[in-house]
């Protein structure tokens, strides 16, 4: 497979990736905005922008820190490059790239969330901004579905690959948003406010049954980090991605013989995973170790692109 195409397709894997996450994003917010009479406004959607890096790129259009500004520049502002209808954009224009290596229903799934943007201004308000973004996750999903009914060779390793570290990557910042977002004035940690928001990080991603199968205790923020950490039963925790990157990895490298330096970085990290345990993490600092993880995370897909040689 030649190069420009391994990039592409593993690009096309991270940019579907992000849109979803920041759909999930943008739902998480605009229900955490409105979850009490006093709405945590301000500090959920600042939030919002901390996690994606964007603060200083939202700073800069000059409008107000609310749901009406902050949903539309994180979904449809064609100038931010983290937005939902940018990262569509270049998933399109990758998945044009490596047509014939698509199935019909995985190039379909694409174009269909593209057109969703197609001539909108405007996300709404927040009844409409959810069913924006609720739309965005099911063809998103219908992508996902069909990259794994696609035969199991280089082109659904590669997407798969992209899709498994943008997948780590996203998960450590959705934790991280509770780090970020304060409770409102007067409210205390383990208080409804608080454990409302912790559901709604759950529900964000898909969650919140695995985690009453899991644990049986009620709703605890300490069983909630530590099923998006470390417990490789949920597909978007941070050891069920560590896992899948080794795996992929793996066939990729059998197929091609291509290993190196991506595949050390990768069990290494998936052997420290192994080991870590979310009470000791909480202990010595969630922020940093969450921190820590997305910089090895990008540490990692640079130590890809040089192992598949890729350009573009």
């Amino acid at each position: 497979m030649l190069s420009r195409t391994a990039w592409s397709l593993y690009w096309l894997g991270r940019y579907i990736e992000r849109a979803d996450f920041v759909a999930r994003l943008v739902e998480a917010t605009v229900r955490l905005d409105a979850l009490s009479a006093r709405p945590a406004g301000e500090a959920a959607w600042a939030s919002a922008l901390t996690v994606t890096d964007s603060e200083e790129a939202f700073a800069a259009t000059g409008e107000r820190l609310s749901q009406q500004f902050v949903a539309r520049f994180l979904t449809l502002d064609a100038t931010n490059p983290g937005s939902i209808v940018r990262c569509l954009d270049r998933a399109r224009d990758n998945a044009r790239a490596v047509r014939t290596a698509l199935t019909r229903e995985a190039w379909t799934s694409i174009n269909r969330a593209w057109l969703i943007f197609n001539n909108r201004a405007s996300p709404g308000g927040a009844a409409a901004t959810l069913n924006l973004v609720e739309a965005v996750k099911a063809e998103t999903r219908g992508f996902e579905g069909a990259i794994h009914r696609m035969m199991r060779n280089q082109a659904s390793w590669f997407i798969r690959l992209g899709q498994a570290i943008e997948r780590a990557d996203n998960t450590a910042r959705l934790i991280d948003v509770k780090y970020h977002l304060l409770l409102p004035e007067g409210e205390r940690v383990g208080g409804a406010i608080d454990r409302d928001q912790w559901t709604t990080i759950l529900q964000t991603v898909s969650a919140v049954t695995a985690y009453r199968w899991l644990y049986s205790e009620g709703l605890r923020p300490g069983d909630v980090i530590d099923l998006l950490l470390a417990r490789a039963e949920l597909p978007r925790s941070l050891a069920a991605t560590t896992e899948e990157a080794v795996e992929i990895l793996s066939a990729l490298g059998k197929r091609t013989g291509l290993q190196g330096e991506a595949d050390r970085m990768a069990r290494m990290r998936q052997a420290r995973m192994a080991k870590t345990r979310s009470s000791e993490v909480i202990k010595s600092g969630l922020h940093q170790y969450l921190q820590a993880f997305i910089d090895e995370n990008a540490l990692l897909d640079a130590a890809i692109a040089r192992q598949f040689r890729f350009t573009h």
